[in-house]
């Protein structure tokens, strides 16, 4: 009963951050999707960021990009599940920032492909410039992944160590 009480507050917390002031794609979202996988039940690793994602959506508005947006979440969750045998800071810091350009790539090509207004041709050209005029945005994204992630990785090695009890999937999955 625990585990579905901290799954629940997990993802009302997580949907409640995309409703504060933050600047754009700095959300703990992708975090919660890679540190989620990493550290809780497998059962976990898809449903929590999902949820949360679908939870805040239905209040802030449906869009043509969430597809994309769901799939690089669910790119991040798979990452985190395949980290669980690998947990050592650096290959973790690669693994967030591998985690932000696929976000990157496929949000991108997302809005290109079906963005509301049709703001780029559907040509070569209007994909690059499509990636060209978000770089700002990936510059968010990968400080928001990195930071958040920290935090929460840091949250659940220490929720690990001294809080055993609420620890759901701490230990790195067998071979």
């Amino acid at each position: 009963m625990k585990h579905v009480l901290f799954a629940t507050v997990v993802i009302g917390i997580a949907a409640l951050t995309r409703f504060l002031p933050h600047p754009p794609n700095v959300t703990p979202l992708a975090a919660l999707a890679l540190t989620g996988a990493l550290y809780l039940d497998r059962r976990y690793a898809f449903i929590l960021p999902l949820a949360a994602m679908l939870v805040s959506d239905l209040f802030l508005g449906m869009h043509g990009i969430m597809p994309f947006v769901y799939v690089s979440f669910a790119a991040s969750s798979a990452i985190g599940l395949w980290l669980r045998d690998r947990r050592s800071v650096p290959v973790v810091a690669g693994a967030t920032l591998g985690g932000s350009v696929f976000f990157f790539l496929v949000t991108n090509f997302g809005v290109w492909l079906v963005g509301d207004g049709g703001v780029y041709p559907k040509t070569w050209a209007g994909l690059v410039e499509c990636y060209v005029v978000a770089i700002p945005f990936f510059r968010n994204t990968v400080l928001g992944d990195l930071v958040y992630v920290a935090i929460l990785s840091g949250t659940f090695e220490f929720a690990r160590r001294w809080m055993p009890s609420w620890a759901m999937s701490t230990e790195p999955a067998s071979r």
